[in-house]
């Protein structure tokens, strides 16, 4: 396999609300990120479609 040039790598972000709430199913978005410039996970707020609002994700290992 051919090695990938750079410092991005794709992360997964989970909703972190959506864990407390109780409800079934999980809430995942895919990204990427430059790992030289943001070395800490990362927090974005992104659409929850169980919820049916705006949820903060949080970098998931």
């Amino acid at each position: 396999m051919a090695q990938k040039k750079g410092n991005r790598i794709q992360v997964i972000l989970e909703c972190t609300e959506h864990k407390t709430s109780g409800l079934a199913g999980v809430s995942r978005y895919i990204t990427t990120k430059n790992r030289k410039n943001t070395p800490e996970r990362i927090e974005l707020k992104k659409f929850n479609p169980i919820m049916k609002k705006v949820t903060v994700h949080k970098e998931i290992k």
